[in-house]
């Protein structure tokens, strides 16, 4: 049993999201959805909560109304395989109002901030030569997807 899980709080869009986040990884499901109550703050029959695994790791997903938001300081990092995971996730999670950030960093249509990132990042940024590691971080530096062949031949 897991004993830590993610639990992300929206505005309206849990389910969305949850349909979102789980079409894009291999071992991915809804698990479960709760509703409101007549007598709640939010209508009833609306969706309350969605249970769903991502890679086989459990989050929760709450509709509780506008007044909370999501900031860049938590993110979810996604070690990916190759420079075609990198691209394939980038873009489905900037589509329809996602936003490009900084050094693999994005934001969803949701205000979730992701961090799409090669598996291999720490090898790809380090170097016995320091000139060639400071190359490599500042052609990171310079991105806002990461391309892996970039970095190789920094």
């Amino acid at each position: 049993m897991q004993k830590i899980t993610t639990f992300l709080t929206f505005n309206n869009q849990a389910e969305e999201a949850a349909q979102l986040y789980t079409s894009l990884f291999p071992d991915s499901a809804i698990q479960s959805i709760t509703r409101y109550s007549e007598g709640t703050y939010m209508p009833a029959g609306s969706v309350m909560t969605v249970e769903f695994e991502l890679a086989g790791q459990k989050y929760v997903a709450l509709n509780g109304g506008p007044y909370f938001t999501f900031t860049t300081g938590i993110s979810l990092s996604v070690s990916c395989q190759n420079q075609a995971e990198i691209d394939a996730l980038w873009d489905k999670l900037t589509a329809d109002g996602g936003e490009p950030g900084d050094c693999g960093w994005l934001k969803d249509r949701f205000g979730v901030s992701w961090q799409i990132t090669p598996a291999n990042i720490g090898q790809l940024l380090r170097s016995d030569d320091p000139a060639r590691a400071q190359r490599k971080m500042a052609a990171m530096m310079q991105m806002h997807k990461l391309d892996i062949a970039t970095l190789e031949q920094a």
